[in-house]
């Protein structure tokens, strides 16, 4: 079996590859940097409350999936591929046209518009991005392919956040931005052009324009298979699981571990990293196949990381002096309590987040594959439609569980520690559903002895 690595040499997958990878860092790159001025100049944009805004916004973006997720699944069945993500892309070169238009004119309306159609983009990506993958790899090469999709998208959307917040603090934001995120829709959409053909999976499909009837006929259809139903709910978890840390960072940072916001990015950096390394890690650990075993390995891993990120966080919260404001280096050298022992909890801290993110690596991309092989052909992107609306939702209820847990008056660290704990019981449901990721998990430690 070649390395997963190989697959950048080839058609069929590298410029897949970059386009997916360069649309994920103009997302988040179009969305930080508006945030960020949001954050920053609220009132040469509106008279709106400047965090009002920050928490509207994020919600705006989300919004398409409800919306445009069912009918996205059916274009995706129904057309050949390539072409597809070709439009999608010259769709994402008009959206960054009116987003441009937006900066320059100090326009939110324009700029809350461009974010509500690049929550768009991405729905109708979605379906496309994970039915392609199959129809082009081997079923031996798609862990390692969904490893390799799944490391560049949170690179991307690190690459994204970083270049947004920074240009979007330059003195001249409006031409650097509108620069930026052109350059790159236009970078991706001449990527997409060497794109294989991909035949339609279902060219006779009628599509039903009907949203809601068409979501409930696609969550109906997958909740008659159980094993991909608990999968999609798994997947879902892990988004309301990650969204609920990531949610908290620039908190964190400042409020807990009294940082600015070069420690808020090297948070971000950390937990970007250890997911890419863990998806990458999966090939060799799951030996090309499908490995349930690694789900419930990841989400142990998660678990015990997050438990101890809690103790961490809590205890330079409590020891280090509130006073002074450290950076990303002064943080990473305070090696001493307020007593002079010498102590490394800054580097347990970062441990943490860096292997949280690993194991969710290992916890998601056997799932993707999972839908992969099991769903049926003519079908496959309704699936991860669906999958995709589920998601959405599960992250609209992280943001919703976080306020519940902040009225308690509870902290950012206990936060994370009751997450730590839904994690267990979530797994625990997993497994009592579908004992095949208990029993795969015993097997997969015997034989990794």
């Amino acid at each position: 079996m070649k390395n997963q690595f190989s697959l950048m040499r080839e058609r069929r997958f590298r410029p897949f590859f970059f386009t997916q990878f360069l649309g994920a860092c103009n997302d988040n790159l179009f969305k930080t940097a508006l945030i960020t001025l949001v954050a920053f100049h609220a009132n040469r944009l509106t008279n709106i409350d400047g965090g009002t805004l920050a928490t509207l916004l994020p919600g705006l973006f989300i919004l398409p999936f409800f919306l445009f997720s069912a009918t996205a699944g059916q274009l995706a069945d129904k057309f050949e591929k390539s072409q597809l993500i070709r439009y999608i892309k010259v769709f994402e070169i008009g959206i960054m046209l009116f987003a441009s238009a937006g900066f320059f004119l100090h326009n939110i309306g324009l700029l809350a518009t461009a974010l509500f159609m690049m929550g768009m983009h991405s729905t109708i990506f979605g379906p496309v991005k994970y039915s392609y993958l199959p129809q082009h790899l081997k079923e031996t090469e798609l862990i390692g392919g969904n490893g390799m999709i799944e490391m560049g998208t949170f690179v991307a959307i690190l690459l994204g956040q970083v270049l947004g917040a920074w240009v979007a603090m330059q003195q001249q934001h409006e031409i650097i931005t509108s620069l930026a995120i052109l350059l790159i829709a236009v970078t991706g959409y001449s990527s997409s052009r060497g794109i294989p053909n991909s035949p339609a999976a279902a060219p006779q499909l009628n599509i039903n324009w009907n949203p809601i009837t068409e979501t409930y006929r696609s969550i109906q259809f997958i909740w008659q298979q159980q094993t991909i139903w608990l999968a999609i709910i798994a997947i879902s978890w892990f988004w309301f699981f990650g969204a609920t840390l990531l949610a908290q960072f620039p908190n964190l940072a400042k409020y807990v571990l009294y940082g600015d916001e070069s420690v808020f990015i090297l948070l971000l950096s950390i937990f970007s990293l250890g997911i890419g390394i863990g998806s990458l890690m999966c090939e060799k650990l799951s030996k090309g196949k499908v490995e349930l075993g690694l789900v419930l390995f990841g989400a142990i891993g998660m678990t015990l990381l997050t438990v101890d990120l809690y103790y961490s966080s809590t205890w330079i919260n409590m020891h280090w002096t509130k006073e002074v404001l450290f950076d990303y280096l002064g943080f990473i050298s305070k090696n001493h309590d307020l007593h002079g022992k010498v102590i490394f909890t800054s580097w347990r801290l970062l441990a943490d987040i860096a292997l949280i993110g690993f194991f969710g690596g290992l916890f998601i991309v056997p799932l993707y594959t999972l839908i992969q092989t099991q769903s049926e052909k003519s079908y496959r992107s309704r699936v991860i439609a669906a999958n995709n609306i589920i998601n959405a939702l599960f992250m609209v209820v992280s943001a919703v569980f976080s306020i519940f847990i902040f009225n308690q008056k509870f902290s950012i660290p206990e936060l994370f520690l009751a997450t730590a704990i839904l994690n267990l019981v979530v797994m625990t449901y997993l497994c009592i559903r579908q004992p095949a990721y208990y029993t795969t998990f015993l097997k997969w430690i015997k034989l990794s002895k």
